[in-house]
């Protein structure tokens, strides 16, 4: 049996070579298992590591207005304890912490707007992998929500949310997302308010309805076979309940509302700098148009000191140290959004300056040399996104997670190659409309 000591030294050679490594596209395996979870494997034997994350429904998307925030709190709670089953003993957090510690093995439970997840590493070595993936199992099916740490964890989130709410990019950050997505989800804020509603049968009550075998996404990457990946992914749902009757569908979220008028906010802080969001709502990320606008925006400005925005914003004018622009495509249509922060008195020549150039590469799209640039330096950096287990096992979640195709990886070269200045001329042309934005300012007197 391996001692913590080799487990940690294992693990830490692991790692090493991970960053030493990068891999070529690995071929993505997918099936559905009898409970309905649906599995992707990219199998590889490159390190002796295994990791695993499974995905459900249930982001904050699916919050109630009144409890936002629920789906964030339930998946930290999730790490506080489990309950004890029959031989199995309660463990409280300390306990959890401390069994992980002794596997050399990592578990974590999140949430985001659209899904939660929960990941699990650990060395592929048989006695500490079938270790990791039981423990894993139970803290997936059987969590305590205990109600003496919810009460300290709530406080201590309060006393966050308080101290967030002193700084002008909080405000900035929370007044673009009302302006951007009105009543859609994507639009709700945590507050001290709808904290205060939520309570552990709440957590328990969101969790048994929604973390269920027949709703989970699994993503496994390592070095284990179909038939392992296959006893691995049984073995984490087997301690959630499977309803007789299968999954029935859950509720259609509404699709974020476009822009019909622009919305000008200019708020007072006092502040040295000024913090500025131009957007509106962009593209889900199953838009067929991904690769034009991701290419585009490059141009536009998110390849740093290459970009437009930083060229006439930063480097002609002074305006600001940093300027970008940004899609955050997911479910629903994510935002677009520029933001810099600039003096409080370079706001207004700043904002109509980001706006121009924005208008300017919508109606004309980029030159040709603009588009050979990023396309070399976006192909060029493709290896760094899969020279490691945990980054390919991101993009397998993601092909997972969004029904992209299973050979996604491997023709993404092609097909940003394929993509041309017309296309993405065209693809921002049917998403952003530069006159029908929001533009928030938080800084400056009033």
């Amino acid at each position: 049996m391996l001692s913590f000591k080799n487990t940690r030294t294992l693990l830490c050679l692991a790692l090493a070579l991970a960053g030493a490594a990068a891999q070529a596209a690995v071929p993505i395996e997918h099936w559905t298992l009898p409970s309905g979870a649906k599995i992707y494997l990219a199998s590889t034997d490159a390190l002796p590591i295994v990791d695993v994350q499974i995905d459900f429904d249930a982001g904050s998307r699916r919050d109630p207005p009144a409890r936002s925030g629920l789906a964030g709190v339930t998946a930290g709670m999730v790490e506080k304890g489990i309950r004890a089953n029959g031989s199995d003993p309660a463990m409280d957090q300390n306990a959890l912490g401390e069994a992980w510690a002794d596997l050399g093995a990592n578990f974590d439970a999140s949430a985001g707007a659209d899904r939660m997840s929960f990941s699990l590493r650990t060395l592929s070595e048989p006695t500490l992998l079938h270790k990791a993936v039981q423990l894993a199992a139970r803290e997936i099916g059987e969590p305590a929500f205990p109600e003496d740490v919810w009460q300290r964890e709530r406080e201590r989130i309060n006393a966050s949310i308080r101290e967030s709410n002193t700084k002008p990019a909080t405000l900035a950050a929370r007044t673009f997302s009302q302006d951007v997505f009105g009543d859609h989800p994507y639009g709700q804020d945590t507050t001290e308010a709808t904290l205060a509603r939520i309570d552990t049968a709440a957590m328990r009550q969101r969790y048994e309805q929604l973390i269920l075998p027949c709703r989970a996404k699994l993503s496994i990457v390592g070095a284990v076979t179909r038939v392992q990946a296959e006893t691995i992914a049984n073995t984490l749902l087997s301690r959630l309940p499977s309803p007789a009757g299968g999954c029935a569908a859950l509720p259609p979220v509404p699709d974020v509302v476009p822009l019909t008028a622009p919305k000008d906010e200019r708020l007072p802080f006092d502040s040295a700098q000024a913090h500025v969001w131009i957007g509106q709502p962009g593209y889900p990320r199953s838009d067929p148009d991904h690769f034009a606008l991701t290419l585009g925006n490059y141009i536009l400005g998110g390849g740093g000191f290459v970009s437009r925005l930083t060229e006439q914003v930063r480097e002609k004018r002074g305006l600001a140290y940093s300027v970008y622009s940004s899609f955050s495509p997911g479910l629903h249509a994510g935002s677009f959004r520029i933001g810099f922060q600039t003096r409080p008195d370079q706001a207004a020549e700043a904002v109509k300056v980001s706006r121009e150039v924005l208008a300017s590469f919508v109606a004309e799209g980029p030159t040709e040399a603009e588009l050979k640039a990023a396309k070399d330096n976006l192909i060029g950096g493709f290896p760094l996104l899969l020279d490691s287990n945990r980054k390919l096992l991101g993009n397998v979640s993601n092909i997972a997670w969004n029904d992209l195709p299973l050979d996604y990886l491997e023709t993404w070269t092609a097909r940003m190659n394929a993509v041309t200045a017309a296309d993405v001329k065209a693809a921002f042309a049917r998403k952003l409309q530069p006159a029908r934005m929001v533009t928030v300012v938080v800084g400056g007197k009033p």
